[in-house]
């Protein structure tokens, strides 16, 4: 079956009915998505399609035929990641992955209930969610860069 993976026309040969999460884990090698509940209840392996966040333990592998599908290895998450770390949102860090795709879905200045709604479907027990809406905030103030790369005054 053909999609594009991180950027990358790809076509991995796997049973459709298969769940989508067990092909990126155990076809293509990519192992950053995490395996939490295996129910779609707690959001550990959420990815984007098309770029909308789901929970890939749900996602029948032919639902991704000729879509775009990236996991937390082809995101461009560098400035949420260093967040996450900066303000402890990540501590065991199963959901850590989950956390920062399903906040790569939001836009470029989420308020508090848009980051609330976004990241319902995924449950940390560690952490609680104050660290986890710092980072997310951090991270998008940390985006807004002018072209010459200058900070702007908040």
């Amino acid at each position: 079956m053909q999609f594009t993976l991180n950027g990358r026309e790809v076509d991995v040969a796997a049973h459709p009915m298969r769940r989508l999460l067990d092909v990126l884990r155990e076809d293509c090698e990519l192992t950053g998505t995490k395996e939490g509940c295996g129910e779609g209840e707690c959001g550990a392996c959420t990815v984007l399609v098309d770029g909308q966040a789901v929970v890939s333990c749900l996602v029948p592998f032919a639902q991704v035929e000729g879509r775009d599908v990236r996991t937390i290895e082809g995101a461009d998450a560098q400035a949420l990641q260093r967040a996450f770390m900066d303000q402890i949102g990540a501590q065991c860090g199963i959901c850590t992955p989950g956390m920062i795709m399903a906040a790569l879905s939001l836009g470029p200045d989420p308020t508090r209930r848009q980051m609330q709604e976004a990241l319902a479907g995924n449950l940390c027990r560690c952490t609680g969610y104050e660290a986890i809406f710092r980072a997310i905030s951090a991270a998008k103030r940390a985006s807004r860069r002018t072209p010459l790369g200058v900070e702007p005054i908040a």
